[in-house]
């Protein structure tokens, strides 16, 4: 079990990037999380732009080193089912983690679904991607692994 985190819940814009920077690092991502969502920011023109932008570009930086990483997971597995089932699971992981860590409360009800979408969007690319890449495998077990493991089911 993981134990309590002691981040303090964001309140100002500066606290917010300090808390992204660290989930750009993937330092304490559950307790990132955690403070994150019990954060609160007045969401004003200016501080809401800043902050939307500092959040997405941040997400998009941890969905691009994913992605880069289960290309490399990809590369050492020499065909193994077992390796290439992991790597699929690293990926999706990530995926649903950054997917709950961008549905916060402090974002406006009205616009969450658009950030969601950024998520279910690039894990709905990579799993096309994995799957147009898996007929070139004329033994089918390819195809069959990533359809049984999806990267874009969380």
């Amino acid at each position: 079990m993981m134990s309590p985190s002691t981040l303090k819940p964001p309140a100002t814009y500066a606290e917010w990037v300090e808390l992204l920077d660290k989930l750009r690092k993937k330092d304490d991502d559950y307790g990132v999380m955690e403070a994150m969502h019990k954060g609160t920011i007045v969401w004003q023109s200016g501080v809401a732009e800043r902050f939307s932008q500092k959040l997405i570009d941040t997400i998009n930086d941890r969905m691009n080193a994913a992605v880069d990483k289960f290309q490399k997971d990809m590369g050492r597995t020499n065909g193994h089912e077992g390796a290439i089932i992991q790597a699929l699971l690293s990926l999706r992981k990530e995926f649903s983690f950054l997917y709950q860590v961008i549905n916060l409360p402090v974002i406006p009800e009205k616009d969450r679904p658009r950030y969601c979408s950024l998520v279910r969007e690039q894990a709905d690319k990579a799993q096309s991607s994995l799957e147009d890449s898996a007929k070139k495998d004329r033994t089918g077990k390819m195809a069959s692994i990533v359809k049984n493991h999806k990267v874009n089911n969380f």
